[in-house]
């Protein structure tokens, strides 16, 4: 019973490789025919062979040999096709057409009022529109591959360009270093104060992700309007006056255009950031928990309030009153440089 059940299994299996190579030994020459058939026989194991003799008609030593190279791991012969066949690409048949979309993309055309895609996104899908109302017939994907092969890439925006650079603007750093190594040495706080971009508070969207239940995101609402009830939030660092506190303080500004070289943009505003990124702050007591939640591993901790205050905007003050201030400026660049003292009676008042 036993080996009647094997001869049938194994006329079986003849019958399905006499069909396959009916179909594909014709178009393959004599080396691939052996490889192909000696390919079949190892993957059928002990008897493997002779099951590919009998479905082919093929010498045993034929197919012998073809398990030999494979085993041996010979390299491929190599290029078949012909030199030169094959579907001929777009280059070879345009010759126009790479110059014509380099001259789409070049930068220095951006913006031309003589270019056809001044100012706009330069999408493959539009390339390729614009390429192929030239007379170039290209697909989209077409243009990608062209644009890698010539060095582009998908990239946003670089901060990078500052302007022009004020001529005392590494003086102005030393000073500032200076002032703080004096109030240091004599027991005086240096604090870095800044204002971080305003918030606005309610279920908007925060950028960043976190981790929750799948298929359970945060719903937040489409649209960014501000909610007149909740306002915005604005974190700040330093919000007491020295007219309140009737402390002397000597202020030093960082040079223009580098406010982010400050200190507290890089060792706490940044902790802050990562601490909420993800959460809707949906309240101000929200913001206030996040932002005194924030720790990092080498000690930092921070204490948030909720300053409750109202801060009247669109205050004018006269000249007169201006100049009465409190303020001694110092005699290298005074206006970002000088010292405010306590209040006096003196002290000028809003109108």
């Amino acid at each position: 019973m036993g080996h009647d059940v094997v001869v049938a299994v194994r006329a079986d299996v003849v019958e399905s490789l006499r069909a396959k190579f009916a179909a594909v030994l014709p178009h393959l020459d004599e080396r691939q025919q052996r490889l192909v058939m000696a390919g079949e026989a190892r993957s059928l194991g002990h008897g493997g062979i002779a099951a590919v003799v009998q479905a082919t008609g093929a010498s045993r030593s034929r197919i012998s040999q073809g398990v030999a190279e494979l085993e041996a791991g010979e390299a491929p012969l190599g290029r078949v096709r012909r030199e030169g066949g094959g579907r001929k690409s777009l280059t070879a048949t345009d010759p126009a057409l790479l110059a014509a979309l380099l001259a789409l993309v070049e930068p220095t055309r951006r913006g031309d009022p003589c270019s056809p895609l001044c100012w706009t996104t330069l999408s493959t899908r539009k390339l390729a529109a614009e390429l192929t109302g030239a007379g170039h017939r290209v697909g989209a994907d077409t243009v990608a591959r062209l644009l890698r092969e010539q060095g582009f890439s998908l990239q946003a925006n670089a901060k990078t360009v500052e302007g022009a650079q004020h001529p005392d603007r590494d003086a102005q750093f030393c000073y500032l270093n200076d002032q703080a190594d004096a109030h240091l040495s004599c027991g005086d706080p240096v604090i870095s104060v800044d204002t971080k971009k305003k918030e606005l508070v309610g279920p908007y969207r925060n950028g960043g992700t976190e981790w929750r239940p799948a298929g359970a995101p945060e719903q937040v609402k489409v649209h960014d309007f501000i909610d007149p009830a909740l306002g915005k939030a604005n974190p700040y660092g330093v919000y007491d006056l020295a007219a309140e506190t009737g402390l002397t303080i000597t202020v030093c500004h960082l040079p223009p255009g580098t406010s982010k070289w400050n200190k507290i943009e890089h060792r706490l505003f940044s902790q802050i950031t990562l601490n909420w990124r993800g959460r809707p702050l949906t309240s101000h007591q929200i913001i206030v928990d996040l932002i005194g939640a924030t720790r990092t591993a080498t000690g930092l901790t921070v204490r948030a309030e909720l300053d409750t205050g109202t801060y009247p905007t669109g205050i004018r003050y006269t000249k007169a009153q201006v100049d009465a201030l409190p303020i001694t400026r110092h005699e290298f660049h005074g206006e970002w440089n000088y010292t405010v003292a306590p209040h006096t009676a003196d002290t000028p008042t809003t109108t």
